[in-house]
């Protein structure tokens, strides 16, 4: 039998606030545990919660991003259930009535189609503490510093068909938060988690199979393999005359599976009722164009005006707009030097190279985009030659210096006196007869001996044009 799989994803994004969604206690990361929780995090008595109008501006800047429905009315209800990690014996969200309603993004697959997925929401939650199981001596410890803490929940329609697709999906997500500024979509630091409901079903089959969800994943590769394996588990259950039962599943990424938690809850099963501490949220015009004026250029419109202004490829537009910030060098590069392509080249190419293997992010590079532009015009002006160029930027890497600076230290300028590189070719020609010979029967490829001898003893200096030119008029004369 043919299967064909059905997969929704839950991302939970911590909005980029510092304070926490309905208290004055901070979100940074990284505190002693227990030192930023305070009354109303931890749902003592008299203490009543106010929201954060700066979590309310961040959700509304991404549903405009994805074109989604801005709700003038939304609700926060109490989500009842009892967790160590969980003071109050509920969690602050919304159901009903979202901050932000139906929307879409865009994703590319690997053939280079694009597929449309649907968000059917995204609403504002507070988060829980995180039970800490190690070094206990057998019991578990709770720190409530992210109790509070805003998330923003995006919930997709199940549109995705494979782990490929949900991956797509997710760095998509993970694109546009950190484009519009409302997350720092920091993984490691549990900023953007992900949670994945996955079913198969006969392909042609209309309704859904029994979903399993698979929790609180922190890595696009971990997604990728846990859906996997997910959807093998379901199949050969199946196959085999066992039945696939909802629950809540996690990923355990040492030994690449994923192993049940608990029976998956329905909605009902929490007792959502709205909450009777905070009143409705009602947004007005002025406050929806106030949260959204200064929306940036979005990624999908960025890369399209990059292919039609800066004539680059559809592949090194996705690339040079991955991130923002990445986008923004580039640009900053390309109209510096006036030479969008080779700009291109040079960023995709040596920039990123040294960024990996340094594990570094573009605001750390210690090439500046106005001075990679800089070596970029040595390069046009014939100061230095590709090759020797690669030279240049090492050292600008190493020393922070401009182009200049290393050319000149290392003497790196390249050789473009047509009488001392005629004189190397002389030099070359008379030491190596039988070669010449060679070439002069027909054997074309010895060319290649004689520009890198001239390229050797010139110490990689001599201008290439000039090598080639010369040395095919005195090997043919």
């Amino acid at each position: 039998m043919q299967w064909e799989t059905v997969i929704g994803l839950e991302i939970h994004t911590q909005l980029a606030t510092q304070s926490k969604i309905f208290s004055a206690a901070p979100t940074a990361f990284g505190a002693e545990p227990n030192t930023q929780a305070c009354a109303i995090d931890l749902g003592l008595p008299g203490v009543l919660p106010m929201l954060n109008a700066e979590a309310v501006r961040l959700a509304v800047r991404f549903g405009q991003a994805i074109n989604a429905d801005i709700a003038p009315r939304s609700v926060f209800a109490r989500k009842n259930y009892f967790y160590p990690d969980l003071p109050k014996g509920y969690q602050i969200s919304q159901y009903e009535l979202p901050i932000v309603g139906t929307g879409r993004v865009e994703i590319v697959l690997d053939d280079g189609t694009i597929k449309t997925i649907g968000v059917t929401r995204a609403h504002l939650e507070e988060d829980a503490g995180k039970s800490l199981h190690e070094d206990f001596h057998g019991f578990t410890g709770i720190d409530l510093n992210r109790a509070g803490t805003p998330l923003l929940e995006i919930v997709s329609e199940p549109d995705l068909r494979s782990p490929a697709e949900a991956v797509a999906y997710a760095k998509k997500i993970h694109q546009i938060v950190r484009y519009i500024g409302i997350s720092d979509g920091n993984m490691q630091e549990g900023s953007f988690r992900m949670d994945a409901n996955v079913s198969v079903r006969p392909v042609g089959q209309k309704t859904f199979g029994t979903r399993a969800e698979i929790k609180n994943v922190n890595s696009f590769r971990f997604l990728e393999k846990a859906i996997a394996f997910e959807v093998e588990r379901q199949i050969e259950l199946i196959e085999s005359g066992g039945t696939v039962i909802q629950e809540t599943r996690l990923y355990d990424a040492v030994k690449d599976e994923t192993r049940s938690m608990r029976t998956k809850e329905e909605a009902n099963d929490y007792r959502y009722f709205p909450d009777p501490d905070l009143l409705p949220l009602e947004i007005d015009d002025a406050f929806l164009s106030a949260a959204t004026a200064d929306l940036p250029e979005l990624p999908d419109a960025k890369r399209t005006r990059f292919q039609s202004e800066y004539g680059l490829s559809e592949y090194d537009a996705n690339l040079l707009t991955a991130s923002r910030e990445l986008a923004d060098y580039y640009e900053a590069v390309a109209r510096a030097c006036n030479e969008p392509k080779l700009a291109a080249n040079w960023v995709s190419g040596e920039l990123m190279a040294a960024l990996n293997k340094s594990e570094g992010e573009i605001s750390a590079s210690p090439v500046s985009a106005h001075a990679l532009a800089g070596l970029i015009a040595r390069i046009q002006d014939g100061t230095v030659s590709g090759k020797l160029a690669k030279q240049v930027f090492e050292g600008m890497w190493s020393s922070g210096d401009t182009a200049d600076a290393v050319i000149e230290a290392q003497g790196l300028k390249q050789i473009t006196d047509s009488s001392a590189i005629e004189a190397m070719i002389d030099a070359i020609i008379a030491a190596n007869p039988a070669q010449v010979e060679q070439y002069r029967a027909g054997k074309d490829k010895v060319f290649g001996f004689f520009v890198g001898q001239v390229m050797k003893q010139s110490g990689s200096k001599a201008n290439p044009a000039q090598v080639n030119e010369l040395l095919q008029r005195k090997l043919s004369a």
